[in-house]
């Protein structure tokens, strides 16, 4: 058995944490069912100070420690339950679907022979049933025996699953066959009977039961392999994740190109990225430009164009140019690498409908093999006969198993926070997902949420005789002198910008300059005031004016601030069809924040907040009844985020972001907290369907077997099925658009 890796990270404030923790992660081994993942939770949290989560979809354990726990004390407490752990790894696990199907081949080429001949009588020949013995017993012990060592590990360990309901139900059919056989007529040469899907009234010692043993192995092993195929599908995206890296890079030693192992990069390294090569890390262009492509981060299907000061991320794509960039994160600090953890630790989360299910699963067992002893002693009592009664009480032990209650929240997570994940949203557990079905508003941050954060050009209005080409390239030719933010937007508009002469700040005004001999002047009103020029244009709450005087005459005016960012009306749009209140939040003034609003269709507005204030604003909303999200850029609105009912971080992908935020989005576009509350709302309810499903499933089912309505083969097909449905219907997820 391997060790286990410990990460130890900053004192953890969640509410799951302990202070001064470190953070285990274990994959285990010997899990067959939702009652093992309980088993080994409960017995890692009865260690002092340890909380852990454990995940049967995924098949790990999330363990906060206190520090001075090892993690072979942790380990060891797993293999006393009776199951085994190994370290967690990036690298790909065995998989257990592979394992499975050669056992469910070998099942179903000797169990189809046994369950025709069984149930039909005319292809019964002489001595069939010793035949159907032989092959039964490889079924049921052989490619069955996970079951049976599950049931007596447990056993062991004074515990029992569902494989105890499995193992003990089987292995009665097969034993009360072969006692039939050897003490009773069963064994005659030339016995034949018929077969029905419900129960009869047979004689106890003429009948044999192989086609129930050998079925029910069979159907409940495609299940398993079928259950862990589509795991292993749902789990694709993280896996994704963790392989999207470079597996080697080019580095700049000495001016010289060195390929080096990716994982043997350091922090400020130069890697040079060729076209169509992987960005080895993340970090800044100091040299080249390109259009890279980050859509397995942020779910952009566009290239985004780069140059020197860009910041790229570790996993992109460069598409054209060469680019040198310098390392700032490497290894388990990218944002790939923080990303898949997250969406790992998003999928060990258990949803509080999940933990009700827990609970029941706890006790339903032991509860489970009462019901088979109380049908089996029923129906003896009402004089159906001991054969009736038996095969009605094994029925019962095989359809109880509820592998379905255990699956249905895991597997839809787990499809949900990976669907997530290609998308650009990273979801931070069930809890997330409960929240955002109960949202009612909606807080938006104006500057890099609604708006871009950047200054840009919004309009520019030429004077009679002017055009607007003409104002732009005099008004650039003036700013180019100056580092001002306002006048960067303007240079960046201007094309072909003239050299100007003589250039001169205005402090408090503007600046002035000749441009061809000519002079020019640019600022505020108060430019226009000082030169005796009147305006007829009205102040613009939007942004900044600036005005350009050519020669003693008005050139124009050029409106310059920060602008919508494309989309914002649509989503608020769709915010709105969801029935969610929007409510716009910002520092800025009133007038702005109004004319924002109502650009994007929000009635209710708060503005002139200052960021310490912003969670006030939440708590007040919270005070009127209202469940409230908060979507921010996760570095000044943190406090709102960590104080809202659900925080959405967009367009962050910082530290920051992620430990306040509930969900993350790792692309601008504002459509993007649309889709993470659709998606939240969609797995929440693949995850209450899945549950529902398997409550009333148990429910029905359970009294239609002790009546004898079903015969333990069909009742192990339909317990099959069960946990295959809420497994498929998780899958619906993936396509999710």
């Amino acid at each position: 058995m391997t060790s286990v890796s410990v990460a130890e990270r900053t004192p953890d404030t969640s509410a799951k944490g302990t202070k001064g923790s470190v953070s285990v992660s274990l994959d285990l081994t010997g899990m067959t069912c939702a009652s093992c993942a309980n088993r080994i939770e409960k017995k890692l949290n009865k260690v002092d100070g340890v909380r852990a989560s454990v995940n049967y979809a995924t098949e790990r354990a999330s363990v906060q420690a206190p520090r001075g726990t090892t993690a072979e004390d942790l380990i060891a407490v797993v293999e006393a339950a009776g199951y085994g752990a190994r370290e967690t790894t990036v690298e790909p696990r065995e998989e257990r679907a592979d394992v499975l199907l050669p056992r469910v081949q070998l099942a179903f080429t000797l169990a189809v022979p046994v369950i025709v001949v069984s149930m039909v009588p005319v292809l019964q020949f002489p001595g069939w049933q010793w035949l159907a013995l032989l092959l039964t017993t490889i079924v049921v012990f052989w490619c069955g025996r996970s079951f049976h060592k599950a049931a007596l590990t447990n056993m062991r360990h004074g515990a029992t699953t569902m494989d105890t309901l499995v193992s003990l139900g089987t292995s009665v059919a097969w034993l009360w066959s072969v006692v039939a056989m050897f003490f009773g007529h069963a064994g005659v040469i030339g016995m034949t009977h018929g077969f029905t899907l419900t129960l009869d009234h047979a004689d106890p010692m003429g009948s044999v039961y192989f086609e129930a043993a050998a079925g029910i192995v069979a159907f409940l092993l495609l299940g398993r392999w079928i259950e862990a195929r589509s795991k292993r599908e749902a789990g694709s995206a993280v896996k994704a994740l963790l392989e999207v890296g470079a597996k080697e890079a080019t580095i700049l030693r000495d001016g010289a190109e060195v390929a080096i192992p990716a994982g043997e990069l350091s922090l400020n390294d130069l890697i040079v990225v060729r076209p169509g090569e992987k960005v080895a890390a993340d970090g800044v262009v100091t040299e080249g430009s390109s259009a890279v492509d980050a859509a397995i981060i942020t779910g952009e299907s566009l290239p985004v164009e780069v140059g020197p000061g860009s910041t790229v991320v570790g996993g992109s794509v460069n598409t054209t140019g060469r680019l040198v960039v310098k390392a700032t994160a490497v290894g388990s600090a990218t944002q790939v690498a923080q990303i898949a953890r997250l969406v790992e630790e998003a999928q060990t989360g258990k949803a509080q409908a999940q933990r009700l299910a827990d609970r029941i699963t706890e006790f339903f067992v032991p509860a489970v093999l009462v019901l088979a002893m109380i049908t089996f002693m029923v129906q003896l009592l009402v004089g159906s006969g001991a054969t009736f009664a038996l095969t009605a009480g094994i029925a019962v032990l095989i359809i109880a198993c509820p592998c379905a209650l255990g699956l249905a929240t895991p597997s839809a997570l787990l499809v949900g926070t990976g669907r997530g994940a290609e998308l650009g949203v990273i979801i931070r557990g069930a809890q997330a997902l409960e929240k955002a079905r109960s949202v009612q508003a909606v807080v938006l941050d104006k500057t890099g949420t609604l708006t871009t954060g950047k200054m840009s050009v919004l309009s520019a209005e030429p004077a009679d005789g002017a055009s607007e080409a003409e104002l732009l390239r005099v008004t650039a030719a003036v700013e180019a002198g100056s580092e001002h933010p306002i006048a960067r937007a303007i240079v960046e508009r201007g094309a072909s910008v003239p050299a100007a002469e003589q250039f001169e700040a205005l402090p408090g005004i503007g600046a002035r300059a000749l441009l061809d001999g000519v002079p020019v002047a640019v600022g505020s009103r108060r430019l226009l005031a000082d030169q005796g020029i009147e305006t007829a244009s009205e102040p613009t709450p939007l942004g900044s004016e600036v005005f350009v005087v050519r020669d003693g005459a008005l050139l124009g005016r050029i409106v310059v601030g920060d602008q919508l960012k494309p989309g914002a009306v649509e989503a608020v749009a769709a915010l709105k069809e969801l029935g969610l209140r929007p409510v716009l939040l910002t520092g800025d003034s009133q007038a702005v924040a109004e004319t924002v609003a109502a650009q994007v269709g929000i009635e209710q507005v708060h503005a002139e907040v200052l960021p310490q204030g912003k969670a006030a604003v939440i708590s007040g909303l919270q005070a009127e009844g209202m469940r409230v999200a908060m979507v921010g850029d996760g570095v000044n609105d943190a406090a709102a985020l960590a104080i809202s009912d659900l925080g959405i971080a967009i367009g962050a992908g910082t530290d920051a972001a992620m430990a306040a935020s509930d969900l993350t989005l790792m692309r601008e576009d504002l459509m993007g907290v649309v889709d993470a509350v659709r998606l939240s709302r969609a797995t929440d309810r693949t995850i209450r369907g899945n549950l529902l499903w398997a409550f009333l499933y148990n429910v029905a089912a359970i009294p239609v077997a002790a009546l004898g309505l079903l015969t333990p083969m069909i009742a192990g097909a339909a317990m099959a099925c069960s946990s295959v449905f809420v497994v498929l219907n998780s899958l619906r997820l993936r396509n999710f658009s």
